[in-house]
Parts: structure tokens; C-alpha cells; sequence
């Protein structure tokens, strides 16, 4: 169910009620109705100038102005008994003599219903229409606040995730957590706070994070035969009777999340086993020694569960391959590699205590796999041997940022606006998620002009983005805990922007997901996507906005899922479960790949999680009963 903006509405239960009286000529009280006219911030005005608390649903405003007036507003429909008559406006009935209240109240108006009955029925419609509309909350949609849609700049917004992508790396574009590519887009986005008139806090936590060295190296090499007798080398003089085909980083392969080194040669001629898609637990056993080849396709073995049985069976390193994925929409036949985290916990444990160093692990486009499975596993002659030289650190621990612009209110209770700003290591992360840091920082731009305009809010409201998201949350999970007990009392919600795009192409999808784990958000943010939509038309026409109520248990179908920023605020705070919000785009099969570029950004789409959730932020910083 939704709801209008409250406000007389056109053929609502209140104006049929209002022109039920003026229809009979009773002249009702107009304090009230000019009250109810008012917007929420001139009531608050107006209370302020009294001396009288401006807190409150308008509801309780108006009621709280016209009790300090010492007015009554049921006197305006029900007499004192010892009136006798009632003010009335060009009567067409004529009167010999004023009629006695209870006269007055036995009067027929229609058929058989009288002046008395007629009243009693306007009051139920009047207590009727104020659980519906002004009192919504009674029944889970939300209260009877006036919304403020704030406003969006789509080249600004556009403009921050271009800067965000031109600090990336200059070979490889992304900013990877613990590097100084995302140590400087954390300092870009401490400046542009800063600019916007914010407090600023630049927070930096110590966690596990692997690093990529250099430029990896994988090959694999057919000999071939001198004068028919003598295999050819794969290097060195005498190697121009071998077929060697280079495999390229970032679009054949990528290095998976905590991935260990290694320097295989040509030389060395270590050996592939075909692992099948990963569910056979022989097959492992017997791989003891060598690189496993794992056709991912037919298997939904996560990264975590293949390293960590990659370092129980002793394998040399570890390819995965994903052979059904349809990738093909973005280059031709292929499937462009993806890049996945693992948990560094479970795959140490599984490694009896410690990281596994020695275990390269990549993952192959399905195109790559298959020159792959021609060269050694459907060889018709000369198997081929694979050079694989990977260098990676991933027992050490880094530096990840999480910067913070803070606008500050009259009470310590705080709304978080959060997404991440590191990327995968091969790419832009123009979607995922420069479009959600950019989305934040646009927030913040707006509502530093709302508090400019309207003075200090009540509430408190934090603009944060973390390091470490795409390697295990790192960022959110480390600042949740360093500032648990604060949070546990002071957190009213949490709303996270990661991948918040659409793209351009309706034909990838057109939908934007907005979901809370609260009934009370659900409905303000309801109410405040049907004002949205109302006010633009043509971009409720294009893009399909779904609101959903994920209020279970986590892990359940209709929990908070755990996979991005807003799950260590919901799930990490003790024995209480925050209130978060958050939203997700549709489209962007580039994710995690070197595709994921700005060419593609489609900024338009990204003012309507903008303008609702900020819009939201505003009703809470300036109504500490929400």
C-alpha cells in the first residue's frame, strides 16, 4: 500500500468532511484549518516564538499551539449545552425562533438522519481519516511529516566519480585497498568534504590485505620438433620450433583475493589436474602437487571454499575457470574474468593456522580455458607446459582509510550515508563503486546547503566511505567495532550506496532496489519515492523502483543480506540489530572487470537513490522523533 504527501487531499475523507459542515452552514473554527495549512517548519516557527517545544508530528504541533492559545477545537463542532443557538451562515431555513441545542441536534438533514446523528458521523470520518492519513504509523507506513525533496546535480555527481576513476592506478586503473591509489582517493574525499563545510576524520585501520607486486606472467608452451627427432625448447635458441601462446593479464586472467605467489617456468614443467567442477573430493586428493584446473560452470563452490581445499589437498596453485557464465554480451563468445574475494579466516584455518603463500590462484576467461584444455588436457601430440609466475604478498597487513564528513547536530544520535571507494585491482570500478562514493558525496553537497539554509539539525549526520569492501569488508566491519558502543546507543540508520547505477540500456535491466530491515524506514521511504515519482514523471516511466522489507534474521531469504557495507551495521553490534537501508542497481555486467569504465556511466540514474534516501536523511536530521 502507498500514500499520498499528507495534506488535504482532493476527494479525501477530511475535505468530504470539511464540506459535509460547510455544506450545512456551520461556521467552524478556521484556527485549526489555517494551522493545518501551515507547513511543519512554519509550526515549528511559530512555537519557537512562544517559547514551546518544536519537536513532534504536525499533528501534535498544531495541537500544542492552539492548547497554549487556551482554544478547545471540538468547541467549533460541539456546543456548550447551554447555548442555545448556533452561529449560522445565510440559512436557507427560516426560523421563527432559535431553535434549542438539543432542537438543533433533532434537526433532519438527511431523510432520516439528524443534525445530532450527522455530527456523531462526521467525527467517525474525521477519527477515521486520522488513522489513515495523519496517524499512518499506527498501521507500519510511516507518520505525518512534509517531505523536501532535495535536489541532485548529475554533472557534479558525474564529475566526482571521474575524479575518483582518474586517481585509479596508472596500469592497472583500480584502487585496490592498502595501496596508495586508495590512500589518495581517501584524501580526495576528505578535501571535497572539507570544501562543503564539514568536520572531517580520517580514519585508517591495520587488516589483512594482499598485495599484487607486478605484472603477472602466464604462458603455455607446445614444443615442437628439431629435424623430427629432438623436442624444441619453450625459451633460448632453438625455441622458434615452439608454439607459445601469452594468456593477458586483466582480460584473459585475473589474480583472486589473497592469492599466493609462485614463479613457475617453463622449465619446471609442473603439472595440471583436471578437477572437474570442484565436488568430486577424489579428485582433489589426487591434484597433491600440482595446479587444479576447476571448471567452475557446473559448481557453486565459492572462492573461499576452493583455496581453502586448494591448501587441505597441497595443490601447486589453482585456476578456475568459469565455463557457463554468459558473458558473451560484453565480448563476443567470451566470458571476461572476474575478480573474487575469499575469507582469509577460513582459508587460514583450512591451512592449519596459517595463510597459504605458495598457492597462486587465478581465474581464466572461458576463451582462455579452452586454448588452455586444447594445449594439455586434449593434447593430440606434445602436451603443453605452463609457465605461471605470480607475485603477490598476502600475509601482511595494511593500511585501508575510511574518511568521514560529519555535519553536527544538537544531540550525539547519528544517520550514516556510506559506500565504498576501493575498487578491484584491475579495474576502474567506474559502477562498483565509484557511482555510490560519488552518490554520498553528492548528499553531502545538498544537505550541507539545507543546513546553511535551515540551521543546526537535531541529529547528527556522518558521510563515510571505507577501504577494504571488496576484500572482506574490512573498512565497515573495523570501524563498527572500534565505535561499537556508540553506535549500539546512538545509531537511528544506516544507508549504504554501493553499485546504485543502471545502466543506459534499458535492455539490461531498469530497476532500482531500495530495501530496509525497519517497517517505520519502509514506509517514510514508500511515501517519499511515490512524492518522487509524482515530481519526475519521466524518470518513474524509464526506471522500475522496488521497495522491499528485509526485517528477518540474517541469512534468511528475508534478512539483510551480508554482502556489502550496511551488514557489519546491522549484524555487528552486539545483541542489537541496526537500522540500515540501502540500494542496488541493476545492469552492470562489467562488474569487477577491467570493463567497468567510466564510457558506460549513466549519472542520471543515480539522482533517484539520491534524491529518496537523501530526502529521508533531511526528515531525520531535522525530526528527532522519527
Amino acid at each position: 500500500m502507498t500514500w499520498a504527501p499528507v495534506g488535504l487531499v482532493k476527494n479525501s475523507p477530511e475535505q468530504r468532511t470539511a464540506e459535509f459542515f460547510n455544506e450545512r452552514h456551520y461556521a467552524l473554527s478556521m484556527d485549526e484549518a489555517s494551522l493545518s495549512a501551515k507547513t511543519v517548519a512554519e509550526l515549528k516557527a511559530m512555537l519557537s516564538e512562544q517559547g514551546l517545544a518544536v519537536s513532534g508530528r504536525k499533528a501534535e504541533l498544531i495541537d500544542r499551539i492552539l492548547t497554549n492559545e487556551k482554544h478547545d477545537p471540538m468547541d467549533a463542532v460541539i456546543m456548550n449545552p447551554e447555548q442555545t443557538t448556533m452561529a449560522l451562515e445565510d440559512d436557507p431555513i427560516e426560523y421563527d425562533a432559535p431553535l434549542t441545542f438539543k432542537a438543533r441536534m433533532q434537526q433532519q438533514v438527511y431523510g432520516p438522519i439528524n443534525m445530532g446523528a450527522a455530527i456523531a458521523i462526521g467525527l467517525a470520518v474525521m477519527m477515521v481519516s486520522a488513522v489513515l492519513i495523519v496517524q499512518p504509523a499506527w498501521l507500519g507506513f510511516g507518520e505525518d511529516y512534509e517531505y523536501e525533496l532535495i535536489e541532485f546535480d548529475a554533472a557534479q555527481t558525474q564529475k566526482f566519480a571521474q575524479n575518483l576513476v582518474d586517481l585509479g592506478h596508472p596500469d592497472w586503473e583500480g584502487r585496490m585497498s592498502g595501496t596508495q591509489e586508495e590512500a589518495n582517493a581517501a584524501q580526495y574525499i576528505i578535501s571535497e568534504f572539507a570544501a562543503m563545510g564539514m568536520q572531517t576524520q580520517l580514519n585508517s585501520y591495520e587488516v589483512p590485505m594482499h598485495t599484487v607486486n607486478s605484472e603477472p606472467s602466464l604462458r603455455i608452451c607446445v614444443q615442437g620438433n628439431i629435424g623430427g627427432l629432438i623436442q624444441s625448447p619453450c625459451e633460448g635458441p632453438g625455441s622458434g620450433g615452439s608454439d607459445i601462446t601469452e594468456f593477458q593479464h586483466r582480460v584473459d586472467y585475473v589474480i583472486q583475493g589473497f592469492s599466493g605467489q609462485s614463479e613457475y617456468t617453463f622449465q619446471q614443467d609442473v603439472q595440471l589436474t583436471d578437477l572437474g567442477n570442484g565436488s568430486d573430493d577424489g579428485l582433489w586428493s589426487s591434484a597433491s602437487g600440482t595446479i587444479g584446473y576447476l571448471r567452475s560452470g557446473g559448481s557453486k563452490i565459492s572462492n573461499t571454499v576452493m583455496f581453502s581445499k586448494a591448501a587441505e589437498s597441497n595443490l601447486a596453485g589453482l585456476i578456475r575457470v568459469n565455463k557457463d557464465y554468459n558473458c558473451g554480451l560484453i565480448e563476443g563468445n567470451d566470458c571476461v574474468p572476474i575478480f573474487k574475494g575469499s575469507s582469509i579466516d577460513d582459508v587460514t584455518a583450512a591451512n592449519g593456522g596459517t595463510i597459504p603463500t605458495d598457492i597462486p590462484f587465478i581465474a581464466m576467461s572461458k576463451d582462455a580455458g579452452e586454448i588452455l584444455e586444447a594445449a594439455v588436457f586434449n593434447a593430440t601430440g606434445t602436451q603443453g607446459v605452463l609457465e605461471m609466475i605470480i607475485d603477490v604478498t598476502n600475509d601482511q597487513e595494511q593500511t585501508i582509510y575510511v574518511p568521514c564528513g560529519i555535519i553536527n547536530g544538537q544531540s550525539e544520535e547519528v544517520v550514516i550515508i556510506g559506500a565504498h571507494h576501493d575498487t578491484v585491482y584491475q579495474g576502474q570500478g567506474a559502477v562498483d563503486d565509484s557511482s555510490g562514493t560519488a552518490s554520498v558525496m553528492e548528499i553531502g553537497r545538498q544537505l550541507s546547503e539545507v543546513v546553511n539554509q535551515s540551521g543546526t539539525p537535531e541529529r547528527t549526520i556522518h558521510f563515510c566511505t571505507w577501504g577494504g569492501e571488496e576484500e572482506g569488508l574490512y573498512g565497515s566491519r573495523a570501524y563498527v567495532a572500534a565505535n561499537q558502543n556508540f553506535l549500539r546507543d546512538n545509531l537511528r540508520l544506516y544507508i549504504n550506496l554501493d553499485m546504485n547505477h543502471v545502466d543506459a540500456d534499458a535492455n539490461r535491466g531498469n530497476s532500482v532496489s531500495l530495501f530496509t530491515n525497519n517497517r517505520g524506514d519502509y514506509g517514510h521511504i514508500e511515501r517519499i519515492t511515490e512524492l518522487y515519482e509524482s515530481a519526475n514523471p519521466d524518470m518513474a516511466e524509464r526506471y522500475d523502483i522496488r521497495i522491499s522489507l528485509l526485517a528477518g534474521d540474517r541469512g534468511d531469504a528475508d534478512g539483510m543480506p551480508y554482502n556489502s557495507d550496511h551488514g557489519p551495521f546491522v549484524y555487528d553490534l552486539g545483541d542489537k540489530t541496526g537500522r540500515a537501508a540501502a540500494c542496488y542497481g541493476s545492469g552492470s555486467w562489467e562488474y569487477h572487470t577491467y570493463l567497468d569504465t567510466m564510457d558506460r556511466f549513466n549519472s542520471e540514474s543515480l539522482g533517484i537513490s539520491v534524491i529518496i534516501y537523501g530526502t529521508y536523511v533531511r526528515l531525520l536530521a531535522y525530526n528527532a522523533d522519527v
